[in-house]
């Protein structure tokens, strides 16, 4: 499985990011989103699982703030922000993906993966995209 992983779009998805995510079998999304629209593009490619961030509003502010599921075979756990990650996730899911701080990060605990993908919408402060 192929999986696409990506956060805080906030209205803003650029070619490269839908290039990158050809041939997806499933899209995760971590929030802040912006328009429902963002969510239908991405569902063109492949089934799209995502959460509300905190600046999601009208449709998309109806998402979830925490999921759990599976990818294959392997347990995961999704939320916006870094500080809502479950501990209890921790122990028994093997990854969990979040956004939110536009800062990509990559780190295990334990057996459990956390990631976030980084911002892929508008750049903010001197982040990379």
């Amino acid at each position: 499985m192929r999986a696409g992983v990506l956060s805080d779009t906030h209205n803003l998805l650029r070619p490269r990011v839908l290039e990158l995510l050809a041939g997806c079998d499933r899209i995760l999304h971590a929030g802040d989103i912006g328009q429902p629209e963002i969510l239908e593009r991405l569902r063109q490619i492949a089934p799209v699982t995502a959460v509300r961030g905190n600046t999601d509003t009208g449709a998309t502010a109806e998402l979830p703030e925490v999921l759990t599921g599976d990818l294959d075979g392997l347990p995961f756990g999704m939320v916006h922000r870094r500080e809502d990650v479950d501990r209890a996730w921790r122990g028994r899911l093997r990854l969990v993906v979040f956004g939110h701080s536009h800062r990509p990060e990559l780190e295990w605990q334990g057996s459990c993966l956390l990631l976030n993908p980084g911002s892929c919408g508008p750049r903010r402060f001197h982040l990379p995209l």
